[in-house]
């Protein structure tokens, strides 16, 4: 840590470097163990723990040697929370500094901290000092049932049993991150559904892949509407202080995006989610006696079983399965046969990777394409229609409850065939509309790949997501997706789209044209722009 060493470059130059420890990724619990200090103080800044949000200068290692000192341990730990007969483990490295290395925590210090063990609680707090108790649970029942009613949609977790379950992940907080406010929306005053929106926009702005000196901007503009609104539970007297660590440490984020860069990058969440492959996964398959043995058992097997699998992936060992092989040796044609198992496979994935969880499940979040981007976007049906479900227009009709399907189809064929007619499909008679009677081939599901740039599309902003509409859904009932479609291509943004659910996928072919369609029951809009609060 001393003595520099010589290292080559990406640019092909020697460069001569000393190392040193820059960051560590730990949630708070760890923070105030490896800074030597009080529990409910700050590893960050002086701030005294009765008054977290007061301007304070920021701790080091010079300034914590110094008074360590000078003070006895009492005043340490009464008047700086500070921990005096221990000593930070990186007081041997020359160019380390504890209390500059925790990098932002937002998995423990945002969405499981400031959201569900603050605000959350908070409003079923406040919920209970106005209404009572009992009045509060009506109100907190009638929360759940929002929740649990929340419309299926790509990418969003469903609670079916509400927000009631012992254990929450990081996974259910984001969830319902998502719902929350309009789930309480009614219930409580504008400054608590003000303080919520405050809040997920910070954590939305620091949850960015690229943050700019605008972004940091807009953080800060924000974080200071948190502070005014979250006055709401102060004034009803839910709440004694805000002097709270892991909410007092947003106050550092803008500090330690400059110093560290997004936040997103030294996550907790990254360890936590080896945490789950390494020990929880293991332990689960344990008979729980001396289960640590039995866990690195485990490892050392799944490590081995991955190797094995490279190394016969490399050898070409596993292109194709044993039947295809065999029919190669045959001579026979392999196509129809391969992909007809491509298709078992890809129904096996995701009926593995759909595994329910007990308190939540999220809906397939889609993926990201990396091909070159062709055209803006596309909508395509699955190949396999669904048997058992209607074959006719006059059977979907039934099923769906839409006795008026066949002059849909009619004056949708009639816009078809005549492209060039401007008048109002609903004036135009039946009479002039042709009449199909063939058969129908109804689909579950449809796959929408589309330009959409973001930090979750492909490396040329393409994404695919899957639609889908059944009347049974891992056997629990119905699930009809909602999707936006455009239908102002001339508008910018959200005011080009409108909102509807999709009741049935189909398709039927008619002089020699095969037509794609959806029937879908469309959302009224009740404003322009968004809500005030």
């Amino acid at each position: 840590m001393t003595v520099p060493e010589t290292v080559l470059f990406g640019d092909n130059y020697y460069r001569r470097v000393i190392y040193a420890l820059a960051a560590y990724i730990a949630d708070y619990e760890e923070q105030v163990l490896l800074s030597c200090i009080v529990r409910n103080w700050c590893p960050k800044c002086l701030g005294h723990r009765d008054n977290l949000d007061e301007d304070a200068l920021r701790r080091s290692r010079e300034h914590c040697d110094t008074i360590i000192e000078e003070l006895e341990l009492r005043q340490l730990w009464d008047s700086y929370g500070i921990v005096g007969d221990i000593v930070p483990f990186t007081n041997d490295f020359p160019h380390a500094d504890i209390h500059k290395m925790p990098s932002p925590d937002i998995l423990h210090q945002l969405i499981k901290g400031g959201f569900k063990d603050h605000l959350v609680d908070w409003v079923e707090r406040y919920l209970v000092h106005v209404h009572g108790k009992v009045e509060a649970e009506k109100i907190l029942d009638d929360i759940d049932q929002r929740i649990a009613a929340v419309a299926p949609f790509t990418g969003l977790r469903r609670f079916p049993q509400g927000r009631h379950f012992k254990q929450w992940t990081g996974d259910d907080s984001k969830g319902l991150m998502k719902v929350y406010i309009a789930a309480i929306g009614g219930h409580v005053p504008e400054g608590v559904v003000c303080t919520f929106r405050a809040f997920l926009e910070f954590c939305y702005l620091v949850r960015r892949n690229v943050i700019t000196e605008q972004t940091l901007t807009e953080i800060d503009d924000v974080l200071r509407c948190f502070h005014r609104f979250c006055e709401v539970f102060r004034n009803a007297s839910v709440i004694e202080t805000f002097s709270l660590p892991r909410q007092h440490s947003m106050k550092h984020y803008h500090y330690l995006i400059r110093q560290f860069g997004a936040p997103n990058g030294l996550c907790s969440s990254i360890t936590e989610s080896k945490h789950i492959k390494a020990v929880k996964r293991p332990y689960r398959r344990t008979n729980r006696f001396e289960a640590l043995r039995q866990m690195l058992l485990i490892n050392q097997t799944l490590d081995k079983l991955t190797a094995a699998r490279s190394d016969f992936k490399g050898r070409g060992m596993l292109n194709g399965t044993c039947l295809s092989q065999a029919f190669e040796a045959l001579g026979s044609d392999t196509n129809g046969i391969h992909d007809q198992h491509h298709s078992i496979e890809e129904g096996v994935d995701a009926a593995d990777d759909g595994e329910e969880q007990t308190a939540s499940y999220e809906e397939e979040s889609g993926e990201s394409v990396d091909d070159l981007m062709a055209i803006d976007a596309r909508v395509s049906l699955v190949h396999k229609y669904q048997r058992t479900r209607a074959r006719s227009v006059g059977a979907l009709a039934i099923e769906l409850g839409l006795p008026d399907l066949p002059n849909i189809i009619r004056r949708f064929l009639h816009s078809q065939l005549n492209p060039t007619n401007t008048r109002d499909p609903e004036n135009i008679s039946f009479h002039d509309c042709p009449l199909y009677e063939g058969k129908i081939r109804v689909y579950n599901s449809t796959c929408s790949t589309f330009f959409a740039p973001s930090d979750l599309s492909g490396i040329y902003g393409m994404r695919r997501e899957y639609i889908r509409s059944a009347p049974m859904w891992r056997n629990a009932g119905p699930r009809f997706d909602c999707v936006f479609i455009v239908t102002d291509p001339q508008v910018e943004g959200m005011c080009s789209l409108d909102i509807a659910r999709v009741l049935c996928f189909f398709s039927f072919k008619y002089q020699g044209m095969l037509y794609l369609c959806a029937i879908v029951h469309w959302f009224d809009c009740v404003g322009d722009g968004p809500d005030a609060v």
